[in-house]
């Protein structure tokens, strides 16, 4: 009895770790997508930041992410899906809400977005979910500067 017991709890545990499991691997899927996304710009001499910015968003909805920026750094700012049929879009504004950004793109599960900064300042970077086939598609940030 007891013996059943432990099998049957072993059994949920791992079930939960392999799920946990997914999900991160989700999120690192993301992250090597906008890594993908952004190795252009690494030949063109831009250095990438180790920082990333991720999470889960559903179809529509939108996170801002705020950042300051420096007068006359060229940046680009690059995002990517786990799924391969999520659209995503990212664009960046100042501080009154304009449209700032000098480029843009949007290749299916990538999307980037370029900015010589005007000011030193506080910019907003707006990531959105397009469309995916998914009630929640997980996605993630990074930018290079030089």
């Amino acid at each position: 009895m007891l013996k059943a017991r432990f099998v049957r709890r072993l059994i949920i545990a791992v079930t939960f770790l392999a799920l946990g499991g997914t999900c991160l691997a989700s999120v690192d899927d993301a992250i090597a997508r906008a890594t993908e996304a952004i190795s252009p710009y690494v030949k063109q001499g831009y250095l990438v930041r180790d920082d990333q910015w991720g999470g889960d968003l559903g179809v529509k909805q939108q996170q801002a992410i705020t950042h300051t920026l420096f007068k006359g750094n060229d940046y680009w700012f690059c995002t990517g899906t786990d799924n391969d049929s999520a659209k995503i879009s990212i664009h960046v504004y100042d501080n009154r809400g304009r449209l700032v950004e000098n480029d843009s793109w949007q290749h299916g599960r990538s999307a980037g977005a370029h900015l010589v900064a005007p000011a030193t300042g506080t910019y907003y970077i707006i990531v959105e979910i397009l469309s995916s086939p998914v009630e929640r598609t997980h996605w993630a940030m990074v930018y290079g500067y030089k």
